[in-house]
């Protein structure tokens, strides 16, 4: 694709002793000593890959150009790129830009942001890649952030930790109401006296426990305080957590991005988004089986006239100045992040591909840049290359600053209460077997037949008798 920078073509020469250059400001070239075995390099001029500063060049390329050199000893000049592409295929099968120079051998090497795709490569041959990169949404921080919402005080815990919390709470009021009609200590006589502890006072103590306020009735057997205990260690914990990570929301002041994928994308109607017409990304889209990605093509191919851009900064333009998200190569974006504070990159990167160097069919420099590169990549320059070419002054709230708490973070707390009403179920069976074994003594009955009387009086539904209505005669 186009981009509005000055494009340079650079010839490489291998020597025998340490390179220098000269720089003719007047026609861009730079000439190194005459040397023998030239071997002719192609640069394309991008911000921060190579930029001009006058009398010359840098860039994270330019840095890589001289550490290469450094290991396979070469010098090199420069040109300008004819029709300042990086090359696509046309109708006829020719290439443009700096694959179609490459192609036609007017180049041995092509060093830039170039993409590795499947097509080039049937064309020319490229090394190992030297930077990562993949597709990426580029947003307006403020157009991509959503506001606090009316339910805004259930974010510090997940969906599946409310989940929890809810169950937790039902089972441990479920138990209550067992223990409290299986325990002698708290409903000693079934027949004559009235069990306080109903599912509906079970469920009022259990939220009263929740607001750390007292509720009635009061718990007088052994295994209603161990699972009332048990309920109260477990609300104060979790009400110290909720604070904790409300607080954290709350102080953070770190709105969740409203579009962190591109399923997110397709879904909102608030922003317009693109990306570069004729480039690889638009093209990968177009070609692509997910269905996502196939409803994304098909919205910037029925408005390309206004959502695709002919340049790059074009794009980064309409992003910063209206509801518009770019759609890019990642690295890239990641760039722009860093030096316009009021950008942000979405998380999700598809498409995983690599800046390469691209030399012709054959050609002897393919393996040695290889190695080369990857000699680099072991000892960590390409990784201080990449930290000094992309260094930011800005502060951006990462994404995963703060995020709502999960179910495995209080998972112990879980299992605590579990065991605690297990084990106050287990104690009210225990005080109503010392009961039965006292009555059967008493009765000269079974142990086991008076147990069995005593659980069916318990559990039994009293249904009330009706009343007769004295005026009511009956036939």
């Amino acid at each position: 694709f186009l981009r509005s920078y000055h494009f340079i073509v650079l010839s490489v020469f291998k020597v025998l002793y340490n390179p220098y250059l000269l720089c003719d400001s007047s026609n861009a070239y730079l000439w190194s000593r005459p040397v023998s075995d030239v071997t002719s390099l192609l640069w394309l001029q991008e911000d921060p890959y190579v930029m001009d500063r006058g009398t010359e060049l840098e860039g994270f390329c330019i840095d890589l150009l001289q550490k290469l050199s450094e290991q396979l000893h070469f010098n090199y000049k420069v040109a300008t790129v004819k029709d300042g592409r990086y090359g696509t295929q046309t109708t006829d099968g020719n290439w443009t830009g700096m694959i179609g120079e490459v192609v036609r051998r007017e180049a041995d090497l092509a060093v830039a942001s170039l993409t590795i795709t499947s097509s080039r490569e049937e064309v020319v041959s490229f090394t190992k890649p030297f930077l990562q990169t993949g597709i990426g949404i580029l947003l307006k921080e403020d157009s991509a952030t959503e506001g606090a919402s009316l339910f805004h005080f259930l974010k510090p815990f997940s969906k599946e930790t409310w989940t929890g919390v809810i169950v937790a709470y039902l089972l441990t009021c479920l138990c209550l109401f067992l223990a409290a009609r299986l325990s002698p200590s708290q409903w000693n006589d079934p027949k004559s006296e009235e069990n306080h502890f109903t599912f509906l006072n079970s469920l009022w103590f259990g939220a009263g426990s929740l607001t750390l306020q007292g509720a009635e009735p009061h718990p007088k057997a052994l295994s209603l305080r161990i699972i009332a205990a048990i309920w109260w260690l477990f609300t104060v914990t979790l009400l110290a957590a909720y604070i904790a990570s409300y607080t954290t929301l709350l102080s953070s002041g770190s709105d969740q991005l409203s579009i962190q994928t591109f399923e997110d994308l397709v879904k909102q109607r608030e922003l317009e988004f693109g990306t570069l017409e004729s480039a690889s990304t638009f093209q990968y889209f177009k070609n692509s089986k997910n269905s996502v990605q196939q409803m994304i093509y098909e919205y910037m191919d029925k408005r390309r006239d206004h959502v695709l851009v002919k340049s790059y900064q074009e794009g980064i333009q309409r992003v910063m100045e209206s509801d518009y998200a770019f759609i890019g190569e990642s690295i890239s974006q990641d760039l722009e992040v860093a030096r316009h504070c009021n950008l942000i990159r979405a998380m999700e990167v598809i498409g995983a591909r690599g800046f390469g160097i691209a030399t012709p069919k054959g050609s002897p420099w393919t393996s040695k840049l290889s190695i080369a590169i990857l000699k680099l990549s072991e000892s960590g320059d390409l990784d201080y290359l990449h930290s000094k070419w992309w260094e930011t002054s800005c502060f951006h709230k990462g994404q995963d600053e703060w995020n709502p708490m999960k179910p495995h973070a209080l998972g112990g707390i879980f299992l605590f209460l579990a065991i605690g009403l297990a084990l106050g179920i287990v104690v009210a069976l225990v005080e109503l077997s010392n009961k039965s074994r006292r009555t059967a003594d008493q009765d000269k009955k079974s142990c086991c037949s008076v147990f069995t009387e005593e659980i069916s009086q318990r559990f039994r539904i009293r249904e009330d008798q009706k009343q007769e209505n004295p005026g009511k005669v009956k036939p």
